[in-house]
């Protein structure tokens, strides 16, 4: 049976469609389109009108690729700004009555959950050993901490790329005095559930999502991004190092300008970059191993096992 998997997220909304077979995900596609639904949520508490207005279209437009490719089921999930947001509610309904799309905003917990699940399908299946997987996001980042027999630990915590760039770098050139505080604010945020994964003695880590992908893509300096390219891709932390300090002292234009940056995400892979970097240096590991699957991939094999 085809599938479409929709992931409506604070910064972006993405697309995955294929066919699950034999319990395995064959001919992916991906789309994204950065949709920004969480712009202003954490200020305001608000999806304002104009976010409503471009995220309906956009979500049109993936009804429209999943009919053209004949998807038999569609499903969709909205995650950190939905979560968020007061009215919620009114984008579900537009939703449905524009699209005839289910839109079902799903917690923290299940968002993890979905994650490790899609990067379960994408490595090669291992031993026991216990993996983390951190998902940075444009409003949350989870850690999820697991190994085949499924997830043993999981928390969202409200800090992304999307998020902290609103909160705190104001500025083109990040200033010291926006990083240090943006620093001191994922420090925070996360220092407890720092603190439990560090008693589990991890040793690898993987990472999805928009902010790490893009992280690979200009670490292999990418003209065209490649999902095979990017896909089980290794980053040490020195190179993550670099980048950061790359970024922070670029220019908008610059940074649209960069190879393996998606132009309309430069404004915030800065902020995205100082997560990333903030959660190698706590736990003391030195390379992050990037995955392609993520809970887009989850959601497809949950609700095709659910169908079986």
């Amino acid at each position: 049976m085809k599938i479409g998997t929709i992931d409506i997220g604070t910064n972006s909304m993405r697309l995955l469609t294929a066919i699950y077979k034999d319990e395995k995900i064959i001919d992916r596609k991906k789309y994204v389109n950065t949709t920004r639904i969480g712009q202003g949520v954490d200020d305001k508490g608000y999806i304002s009108r104009e976010a409503i207005d471009r995220n309906i279209e956009a979500l049109k437009e993936f009804k429209a690729i999943c009919d053209s490719e004949g998807c038999d089921y569609i499903y969709c999930m909205g995650t950190s700004a939905l979560r968020d947001s007061k009215n919620a509610g009114d984008f579900i309904n537009l939703a449905k009555k524009e699209t005839g799309i289910d839109v079902e905003v799903i917690t923290g917990d299940r968002e993890s959950n979905l994650g490790f699940l899609g990067v379960l399908e994408g490595v090669e299946k291992e031993d026991s050993e216990e993996i983390l997987v951190v998902d940075i996001g444009g409003g949350s980042t989870e850690f999820i901490v697991g190994n085949q027999d499924g997830v043993n630990f999981c928390k969202s915590e409200n800090i992304g790329a999307l998020r902290l760039t609103e909160k705190f770098l104001k500025t083109e050139i990040v200033s010291e005095q926006e990083l240090n505080d943006t620093v001191e604010f994922i420090n925070k945020t996360i220092e407890n559930t720092i603190n439990t994964i560090k008693g589990r003695n991890i040793k690898k880590l993987v990472g999805i999502g928009g902010t790490i992908t893009s992280v690979s893509a200009i670490n292999q300096k990418l003209e065209i991004y490649s999902m095979e390219k990017v896909h089980n891709s290794k980053i040490c932390k020195k190179e993550v190092d670099e980048i950061l300090q790359m970024l922070k002292n670029m220019t908008l234009e610059d940074k649209k300008r960069l190879n393996g940056l998606q132009p309309k995400r430069a404004d915030i892979i800065t902020a995205g970059v100082v997560i990333l970097d903030i959660i190698m240096e706590k736990l003391e590991l030195n390379e992050i191993i990037v995955s392609e699957y993520d809970n887009l991939e989850g959601l497809m094999c949950q609700m095709a096992k659910k169908m079986s």
